[in-house]
């Protein structure tokens, strides 16, 4: 049987709420055949991250080089890739094999606060990254700091910063509302003429461990089986809404989104 196939490349958590665990998860609860290429190894639990082992050039070059030569990818995810280096390589390789359907999820920061992406790397997400992405899905810090902002603190900034961001070059922006201080979770994904609000209620949990990698790799997933813009990122936002909706109360700190949500409520209601 055929099969969509998706790639990430991102980082290792040794925790499984985030990074290439989280994606590989939502690849499989998204029925498309996962793939991945660590650029990192962290040490990570619910607690944070307890230490990071960036991967060397050769062996990120290796793996991409390994499946794209031979299995190809209906679309690519790109997480934590650290530094300006793997920036730079990762943007090299996805044009050598010119991939479609890029999603970058521009990591910089973990839930507990540790730095997962260098300061001078941004500049290389700016000029390396952006240009060549379908969609990009920055939360509110993370585009501040791409744009280099202050903050960004209403749903009226939010609009202008996402046409901002469309000017570095990605086809689409998707720009997560998560941080904003408001009852509802408001996401905006614009296209360049229109822009698309999705919104839901604010679930009430700590337990949001992951949430960006899980909504990057949902999109990533749905694009790859062929969806179009729109309905790849509604589908993504319902697919989040209920991992957070029943988050995981697991370990001592901020526990993971449950990347078996969707589906397992999808069967209680009896849809496919």
């Amino acid at each position: 049987m055929s099969i969509a196939k998706a790639l990430t490349i991102a980082g290792s958590d040794s925790g499984g709420g985030a990074g290439i665990q989280a994606d590989l998860k939502t690849f499989q609860e998204r029925e498309t055949f996962g793939m991945s290429v660590i650029t990192a190894l962290t040490a990570q639990n619910t607690l944070g991250v307890h230490g990071v082992y960036p991967q060397t050039l050769e062996a990120i070059e290796a793996q991409m080089d390994a499946v794209l030569s031979d299995i190809g990818a209906d679309a690519v995810k790109t997480g934590m890739l650290f530094s300006a280096d793997i920036i730079k390589l990762v943007a090299h390789k996805l044009k050598e094999y010119d991939v479609q359907n890029i999603v970058v999820d521009p990591v910089m920061v973990a839930k507990g606060g540790a730095t997962l992406l260098q300061n001078e790397a941004v500049q290389a997400v700016v000029e390396e990254l952006l240009p060549i992405s379908t969609v990009i899905t920055p939360n509110l810090p993370e585009a501040a700091k791409l744009l280099r902002l202050d903050d960004i603190k209403t749903v009226n900034e939010m609009k202008e910063a996402a046409e901002a961001l469309y000017q570095l070059g990605p086809k689409y922006v998707v720009l997560k509302g998560g941080h904003l201080v408001d009852h509802s979770a408001t996401d905006l994904l614009y296209d360049g003429h229109k822009m698309h609000e999705l919104t839901t209620e604010r679930v009430d949990t700590k337990h949001t461990h992951g949430t960006g990698c899980t909504f990057a790799a949902a999109i990533a997933a749905e694009l790859a089986k062929g969806r179009e813009i729109v309905k790849a990122v509604e589908e993504a936002k319902a697919y989040i809404t209920a991992a957070i909706t029943y988050s995981l109360e697991i370990g001592r700190g901020i526990g993971p989104t449950n990347h078996a949500a969707y589906r397992q409520m999808r069967e209680r209601k009896g849809l496919s």
